[in-house]
């Protein structure tokens, strides 16, 4: 359990301290001990006269002097006593100076609704790092094919400096903004209000209202605000013109929103309830993410992880009005990889056992995130239900759709244009269109679904009765190779552990950063790295 330290800096570098003690602190010891200056008691013993020293007649001091005999000894020593005085003078000055700069470079304090942009609370750009966690690895990996080595070489950006800077920034704009909902969401207020409240401290904190064209695909929203329900167990948001819904007391309300910075989206998720009944509910879904990204790592398969997250899942029960009900696992969602400005990238973590043996591999970014259920564990979508009283809940532009739409219908032209210049490929619902200022576009949109050139997401429920829960984090694992340069690399997903610093992989691996196992190449020592959760 160490100290906290200054931010960007390490146990054991006290040089800024050292500066603070120097100058004329030695020169005031000893009048902070009641001592007086040297030369002083001549003129109060009546040896000297330096009673009006600097600020008496010169004629007069000259005679008084002139019989004591004593005129140079005392002018040299009350020339020592100004200087004396004046350096203390001046070392005060200094000391405030210091003390106001350095309260002029803080950072300031966020406001409740977040509103302070990260620029401003982060003027250096260097952001919170992510809880870090030693990774030990479940079994040797085999060599590398060709053909993982090409997927390797496509998933370099983790080594750039900038790309994690900014995924740091998305991330701790997440953070704070979940941080203000946990804290101020309460029973009575609407969900439109709480959606609009957290979008607008996404905004906000980034700097970037996102009204110009072009301006959401550089910072913002990465897909629309998710609250969902009791039975609803992912994929509601509020739309324009529907029935008010008011969270009330007995819910249990999932809370599921991103962040991106040039398409690199932060995904993360938990769940609210004010009745004690559900904590269990809670506490399953939170164990098994918990498990779930203990349990990956580069070359981990798949299905061992949903094993793993199943079998934590199903460890919990819980009792609702004298019945009790075990925690299933939502068969059919899953966790994701997320690739830039695609928030399912295309691999798919299932929380049940399965066959797959794809592999987790370097470089690659996870989100977590497992659903539990006191229902079926078994999701749909009702196309009336959803048509006439949910509305869907976003939009995404196909992919693979062309730049010029075949479609015959000008408002569709019109409206494929938009999405273009503002969203690409992000997904987003109905309330950042009329953030635009667009209206009568659901002709064109839906003129687009038919066509395949954007894709519908549909609110995703259990039965009606029953309760749903998601926790989800989201994490980047790399490896160590003595081949990259290791310095580097801790420093960028550092953390202080007990003071020290480690300079060399087997110190890292002695301090619990990384678990060292032998290289597949030439021999060397390579290690596992920590796990950096947003």
């Amino acid at each position: 359990m160490g100290s906290k330290t200054p931010e960007g800096g390490y146990h054991g570098n006290h040089d800024y301290v050292l500066i603070s003690l120097g100058g004329s602190s030695t020169s005031n010891v000893s009048n902070r001990v009641g001592g007086e200056p040297q030369g002083s008691h001549t003129s109060r013993d009546g040896d000297g006269c330096l009673g009006d020293v600097g600020g008496g007649d010169d004629d007069e001091s000259d005679g008084d002097c002139g019989e004591v005999g004593m005129t140079p000894l005392v002018a040299s020593r009350s020339i020592d006593v100004l200087d004396t005085q004046k350096k203390r003078k001046k070392s005060k000055k200094k000391k405030k100076k210091t003390k106001k700069k350095s309260t002029a470079n803080s950072p300031a304090k966020q406001s409740s609704p977040p509103r302070v942009p990260l620029g401003d609370l982060f003027p250096s750009g260097d952001y919170p790092e992510g809880e870090l966690q030693s990774y030990r690895p479940v079994d040797q990996a085999t060599a590398r094919t060709t053909a993982s080595e090409v997927r390797y070489d496509g998933r370099r950006h983790w080594e750039d400096g900038v790309f994690l800077k900014n995924y740091r920034k998305a991330a701790e704009v997440h953070r704070q903004a979940r941080q203000w909902v946990q804290e101020t969401v309460k029973p009575g207020q609407t969900l439109q209000d709480i959606a609009v409240g957290i979008e607008n401290s996404v905004r906000a904190l980034l700097g970037n209202a996102g009204l110009e064209p072009g301006d959401s695909r550089k910072a913002g929203m990465g897909f629309p605000t998710g609250l969902c329900l009791n039975h609803e167990v992912a994929h509601y948001t509020p739309n324009p013109g529907q029935k008010e819904v008011v969270l009330r007391q007995q819910d249990v309300m999932t809370v599921d929103f991103g962040v991106h910075i040039n398409g690199w989206i932060v995904d993360s998720a938990f769940t609210m309830a004010f009745d004690h009944t559900y904590d269990n509910l809670l506490a399953a879904v939170k164990d098994a993410t918990n498990t779930g990204i203990k349990t990956a790592g580069v070359d981990v398969r798949i299905s061992d992880v949903s094993a793993a997250i199943q079998e934590a899942m199903e460890s919990y029960e819980v009792e609702i009005r004298g019945r009790t009900f075990p925690v299933k696992p939502v068969r059919n969602i899953t966790a994701h990889d997320i690739k830039q400005y695609r928030i399912h990238g295309g691999k798919s973590i299932p929380f049940v056992k399965n066959s797959d043996q794809t592999k987790m591999e370097e470089g690659e970014v996870f989100a977590i995130e497992t659903f539990g259920s006191t229902g079926r564990g078994y999701v749909h979508d009702d196309s009336v239900l959803t048509a006439e009283q949910i509305g869907v809940y976003g939009y995404g532009l196909n992919q693979d759709a062309p730049l010029d739409v075949p479609v015959s219908l000008s408002s569709a032209k019109r409206l494929h244009k938009t999405i273009r210049e503002n969203f690409g490929t992000l997904v987003f619902c109905r309330r950042y269109l009329d953030r635009l200022g667009l209206e009568k576009y659901l002709a064109g949109m839906n003129c687009l679904a038919s066509n395949g050139i954007v894709e519908q997401y549909r609110p995703l429920t259990d039965i009606k009765g029953s309760y749903s829960a998601q926790f989800e984090h989201q994490f980047i694992r790399y490896v160590f190779n003595h081949n990259q340069t290791l310095a580097a690399k801790l420093r960028d997903f550092h953390t202080t552990f007990a003071g020290k610093f480690p300079t060399s992989l087997e110190e890292a691996a002695d301090l619990g950063y990384v678990a060292v196992e032998p290289s597949r190449n030439g021999g060397r020592a390579s290690g596992r790295a920590p796990v950096a959760l947003e």
